[in-house]
């Protein structure tokens, strides 16, 4: 019997082989296992290596991005200029390939004058879209600038106008001009008998042809003609015609003649005292204002 129950207890050796095999693969199984763990352990460690590491990459490229852009900066060549606006000057230091149009930026920042009312010269005017590398400047060069600020015209304009009103307060204190024997001597001549006709207390266009019929201060007769496409205004006599550019006369003034109040005797400002005043007599009524209004750049509708 214990002969037969032997082999019962004999394991076949395929059977063992596989059981072994699955203790070897538990023991295979667990020691991934430990790696793994170990590996997972140990990662902080390299994680926390790597993240130590790149900011003082990121610190070294950016320190190099830094030195690049002032190598960049430093190797623009510049130029030396003396700004000279206002009677005051300026050392200033810009990129030889600065357009005109930014050196006017820079002009503003440091004048306060906008670049819009600038003027800017070197050997004529400076061009806005060129450089000034392709102008030629040099360093060491002037640079004029002429301009005036906002805040400039109008403390010029201001006390211009009010010396205006104190001129004509002045005006009417003084004795009529009809009454002073400069102008009493042309007067006393008589209307000429070819004036052009007046219309007293109207306002009228200028007419298409010439004013005529007048006098000057030397009693001699004289015609006005207003060139408006020229911008000019012709004062014509027997002699001569003078061409006067609008812009250049300064004033315009007048007052009726007494007992012909629908005339006027008028004087055109040529220069800046009354001496330069040129006198025209017998300009009828309704023109004054028209002859004003376009020799001084205004507009007048009626």
């Amino acid at each position: 019997m214990a002969a037969a129950g032997a082999p019962d207890e004999v394991e076949e050796p395929g059977m063992e082989t596989d059981a072994q095999k699955l203790q070897l693969n538990c023991v295979d199984a667990e020691a991934e296992t430990s790696s793994c763990t170990s590996s997972s352990s140990s990662a902080p460690a390299d994680k926390g290596s790597l993240q130590t590491d790149q900011p003082q990459e990121n610190i070294a490229t950016a320190q190099a991005s830094v030195s690049n852009g002032d190598d960049a900066e430093t190797e623009k060549e510049l130029v030396d200029l003396k700004i000279i606006w206002n009677k005051n000057k300026y050392d200033v230091r810009v990129p030889l390939d600065s357009s005109g149009a930014e050196l006017k930026r820079r002009i503003h920042s440091i004048t306060g004058l906008p670049p819009a009312m600038q003027k800017v010269m070197f050997k004529g005017l400076l061009p806005e879209e060129k450089t000034l590398r392709e102008i030629k400047v040099t360093s060491g060069a002037k640079i004029m600038v002429v301009g005036s600020t906002i805040n400039d015209v109008l403390a010029v304009n201001t006390p211009k106008d009010a010396a205006q009103q104190e001129a004509k307060a002045e005006e009417s204190k003084k004795e009529p001009l009809c009454r002073q024997k400069q102008h009493r001597k042309v007067l006393d001549k008589g209307k000429p008998e070819d004036v052009m006709p007046s219309v007293k207390g109207a306002q009228e266009r200028l007419p298409t042809v010439p004013l005529s019929g007048m006098y000057n201060k030397t009693g001699g007769k004289v015609r006005l003609t207003f060139k408006l496409e020229q911008d000019q205004l012709w004062i014509g006599t027997k002699e001569r015609t003078e061409k006067l550019p609008m812009g250049s006369i300064k004033n315009v003034v007048s007052e009726p003649i007494e007992g012909h109040e629908d005339y006027h005797m008028m004087a055109f400002q040529l220069g800046p005292t009354e001496a330069s005043y040129y006198w025209v007599y017998w300009v009828p009524t309704q023109y004054v204002d028209a002859i004003k209004d376009t020799v001084l750049g205004k507009w007048q509708y009626f």
